[in-house]
């Protein structure tokens, strides 16, 4: 489910800014139980995908620039 969910992120279905659906949504939209929908979105957050803010939700990341160091 984490890896389904982080395709969608990073094919802009799920766009940066936007909220990610409650927990219990997606534990519904993929039939799983709500502690399978949050750990899905523990390791989405933990991959630096969303970010959680208490009383807000859980929102999608802008995408990660890679650094170099020259």
């Amino acid at each position: 489910m984490a890896d389904h969910l982080a395709a969608r992120i990073e094919e802009g279905e799920l766009p940066p800014n936007q909220p990610l659906p409650a927990e219990r949504r997606l534990a519904d939209e993929y039939g799983v139980s709500l502690g399978t929908a949050r750990r899905a979105t523990e390791l989405l957050r933990e991959r630096g995908l969303v970010i959680t803010l208490r009383s807000k939700g859980t929102f999608v990341t802008l995408p990660r620039r890679e650094t170099h160091d020259y």
